[in-house]
């Protein structure tokens, strides 16, 4: 049995009855395929159905542990980020962003695929204020200062530039 495949024919049958769903699931699972994503650690979620008079609402969190390196000192990020889950599904689809109800059942797959791979970082940082490695000298700047000069000049405002040392 398909644990991403949830009957609702219950749940259909009178607005406002709900259902909670803990799910420990593999990125196979998911059919994900993503290098930052480890084959075999588990993504969690933690689901509230509840359902309406018109489909079924399906709220929680889904964790999803991730591996990738910084893209300013090139330290390795070992962390899990939680998506918040607030999804509608309906059996004749009348809002372009619900997913449709199909024999009573709920495909909870695609939803929580979308939503695991959205929620992983464009361009990875160990932290929001991490000060990178040094471009002339390679130094990591979060654990060590240096004394390059790594100011950045444009060739094309070389003139404007020896006009300001000169005033100066």
């Amino acid at each position: 049995m398909n644990p991403l495949l949830v009957n609702v024919s219950e749940l259909l049958r009178r607005p406002g009855n709900d259902k909670d769903l803990k799910l420990a699931l593999l990125p196979i699972d998911l059919d994900i395929d993503e290098p930052r994503i480890n084959a075999i650690d588990s993504l969690q979620a933690a689901l509230h159905i509840q359902s309406l008079t018109d489909g079924v609402v399906v709220t929680g969190t889904l964790s999803v542990p991730w591996h990738d390196t910084c893209r300013r000192c090139l330290e390795d990020i070992d962390t899990t980020t939680v998506a918040v889950i607030h999804e509608l599904y309906q059996e004749h689809v009348t809002n372009e962003e619900a997913f449709p109800i199909v024999g009573y059942q709920l495909d909870l797959q695609t939803m929580l695929r979308q939503l695991a791979l959205l929620e992983l970082p464009l361009a990875a940082l160990c932290r929001p204020d991490c000060a990178g490695l040094c471009p002339t000298c390679g130094i990591d700047r979060n654990l060590e200062s240096c004394t390059c000069d790594n100011t950045v000049r444009d060739a094309r405002f070389s003139v404007l530039d020896e006009l300001k040392d000169r005033l100066n």
